[in-house]
């Protein structure tokens, strides 16, 4: 197979690059970016990209499965509407141009709690997004929906303090569901999603990710 992936810099998009590229099951992986990464591998394919204008580079957008890893903090883009153009826009318009291209699989990293109908900014951001994909009606469609990611050397505070404090939870039998796992787990289990999963939506909350 074929692997396309976008997000490919984040911290589990460089986790999931690395499987892929070790993967005996994926012969090429084109991985598309907004500056170069110096990364270099026989089966890697970098394109440096302008994710604003999909339409100029959607030739390029070609093989078997698209992993759409791609997403920010409010914090770190500034603004919703900056947040929305990269967590929704650029992923629904990539994808767009890959069903149009005839690649067979999506699978996406959502969050948990996801819902069109949430009143959370973020969570209702990503159920539009999953909505969106859903109706580009992709043979094959996985959504992934984890909790709380641990990222290693991660310099974000926030996301220290939270998972210490649902791990405590988690000690004394409360929050199960939102479990953190690392962004290595999560990247193993995206690799496998698409050999083992039947074709149609597949929705993977934490307990089935951890089973998969």
């Amino acid at each position: 197979m074929k692997a396309l992936v976008i997000g490919a810099t984040g911290a589990t998009g460089k986790e999931l690059v690395n499987l892929l590229l070790e993967s005996i099951d994926y012969k090429a992986v084109s991985i598309f970016v907004r500056r170069p990464t110096g990364k270099s591998h026989p089966k890697l394919t970098e394109h440096v990209v302008n994710f604003s204008n999909v339409n100029s580079f959607q030739n390029l957008i070609d093989g078997d499965v698209l992993f759409s890893c791609l997403g920010t903090t409010l914090k770190d883009a500034g603004s919703k509407e900056k947040q929305w153009k990269i967590d929704y826009d650029i992923p629904a318009d990539f994808a767009a141009a890959a069903k149009q291209n005839n690649v067979n699989s999506l699978v996406l990293v959502s969050s948990y709690g996801a819902s069109a109908k949430s009143s959370v900014y973020y969570s209702m951001m990503k159920g539009k997004l999953e909505d969106y994909l859903q109706g580009l009606n992709f043979p094959q469609y996985i959504i992934f929906r984890p909790g709380p990611l641990i990222r290693e050397n991660t310099d974000r505070l926030g996301e220290k303090i939270s998972v210490k404090v649902i791990k405590f939870f988690n000690a004394i039998g409360l929050f199960k569901n939102l479990t953190p796992i690392t962004t290595a787990f999560l990247a193993e289990k995206l690799v496998k999603a698409p050999k083992v999963l039947s074709e149609g939506m597949t929705i993977l909350e934490l307990n089935r990710i951890l089973k998969l």
